[in-house]
């Protein structure tokens, strides 16, 4: 199965999106078959795996997206990357990654991992779209659970959460609640 015209529409559509969009909304967009969308999506992987291409098709937050490939990125990033918009300083990447490896949680709870205050990393990385409130814990005075958005898989290159690199027993250690 070839189907040179249908893969051609696929890409043209994720190009046009620019952020991820999902197999289904592929098959609504496109009036393709699942079955056609999914052997469209095989194609532009094996044709964008080649090394003289600059760009990658990449499973982002459970869709897919035309990206350039990260061995480009510094030579891109000055002219088409936010300068520092993207940047983190350390106290937010601690609490990102607090939240990212122990969701849901509480501010509180962040609080007592990384020992200090956690309100403004919290408000930051919530402005970003990193973080969002997904609940309240069942205990008196109802906190807010906050855990990652698709805007931090987009951002980090996860197809989903459990796709983190995996803690070993010390840094484990560091993401469990003290007493």
């Amino acid at each position: 199965m070839k189907l040179d015209r249908e893969t051609a529409l696929i890409e043209a559509i994720l190009f046009l999106e620019g952020d991820p969009i999902n197999t289904k909304q592929l098959v609504k967009f496109s009036n393709l078959s699942p079955e056609v969308v999914e052997h469209a999506l095989k194609q532009l992987r094996e044709r964008y795996a080649s090394e003289d291409s600059g760009i990658e098709l990449v499973e982002v937050g459970g869709g897919w997206q035309l990206v350039p490939k990260a061995e480009l990125w510094d030579y891109l990033k000055d002219r088409y990357g936010k300068h520092n918009d993207n940047k983190l300083s350390r106290a937010a990447l601690e609490t990102l990654s607090i939240i990212a490896y122990s969701q849901p949680i509480t501010r509180g709870e962040i609080e007592n991992i990384r020992g200090v205050s956690a309100d403004s990393m919290i408000k930051l990385l919530q402005n970003r779209g990193l973080v969002k409130g997904i609940g309240k814990k069942d205990v008196p005075g109802k906190p807010t659970q906050y855990g990652t958005t698709k805007e931090f898989l987009k951002l980090f290159r996860l197809k989903s959460i459990s796709d983190l690199p995996k803690l070993d027993d010390i840094n484990r250690d560091r993401f469990e609640l003290n007493g």
